[in-house]
């Protein structure tokens, strides 16, 4: 589904705050692979996310996503394959416009618009759906502006407008560092479902390594712009904390008290 091969991104090159950011990334994911990436400050999880999505330019290499070649496509023309979801909870919704609203903006990501209703009976029944399995009430809430939900709220409604489409890939970028605990873990919940419900192949950077070992099929650590230790299946599912830790010092070579990876 997804293929990068030698990606390196540069910032400020040819100058006295150069930064080479990625350093000949390669990554294969297959459809339906729920992969967490972790990694210290500064390790490129976020600047690879950003190459994905086409917010960054890419020095050399290439991003191609199930055949399609994105490496020096835009970024809104990439919008037909690729969905994200941001930290911030008021990055991914409109606030002035109702939940209603922003989810039939979502249902027609990639898609040509028309002068036609923006939505009918038919959608607006299955939005209800959707968002009863929230379990948050806001299928009764549908008419409400979406700025005057909480945080968790306006994340969960954000995570279901990037599935609605369904994309090739999902980006999620500490989707959760924002929201308490217990909101968190629902919305962590939801993620999944959402994922596996869909099939989508999934990306997903937390600086929680009990949430890196719970969720998902696939492990990266990145150090230094590049990806220093990977696992999938059986070795994933035996991964404890203590084993990253120690991974991640030998790796880094410091502490991990250092840094602000969370242990859950």
């Amino acid at each position: 589904m997804l293929e990068i091969s030698n990606l390196h991104v540069i910032f400020n090159k040819g100058t006295v705050n150069e930064k080479h950011a990625l350093k000949g990334v390669d990554l294969k994911l297959e459809e339906g692979d729920f992969v967490t990436v972790i990694g210290g400050n500064g390790a490129g999880k976020s600047t690879l996310l950003n190459s994905i999505a086409g917010t960054f330019p890419v020095e050399s290499g290439s991003i191609v996503l199930d055949g399609v070649e994105l490496t020096k496509m835009p970024d809104y023309k990439r919008a037909k394959y690729v969905s994200r979801v941001f930290q911030d909870p008021l990055i991914g919704t409109a606030g002035n416009m109702s939940i209603e609203e922003n989810l039939a903006l979502a249902a027609r990501r990639g898609k040509r618009r028309t002068l036609r209703w923006y939505t009918n009976n038919e959608e607006r029944a299955k939005f209800k759906e959707l968002l009863a399995e929230f379990d948050l009430g806001l299928e009764d809430r549908m008419m409400q502006k979406v700025g005057t939900l909480s945080g968790g709220q306006r994340q969960a409604i954000t995570l279901l407008m990037a599935s609605l489409a369904s994309p090739k890939l999902l980006l999620l970028d500490e989707h959760t560092a924002a929201l308490d605990p217990k909101t968190a873990k629902k919305v962590l919940a939801l993620t999944e479902k959402i994922a596996k419900d869909n099939n989508l192949t999934v990306l997903m950077i937390t600086h929680n390594m009990s949430d890196a070992i719970k969720y998902g099929n696939k492990l990266i650590m990145m150090n230094e712009g590049k990806i220093a230790f990977s696992c999938e299946g059986e070795e994933k599912v035996d991964l404890t904390i203590p084993f990253l830790m120690e991974k991640f010092e030998k790796t880094v070579g410091e502490a991990l008290g250092g840094d602000k990876l969370l242990l859950g």
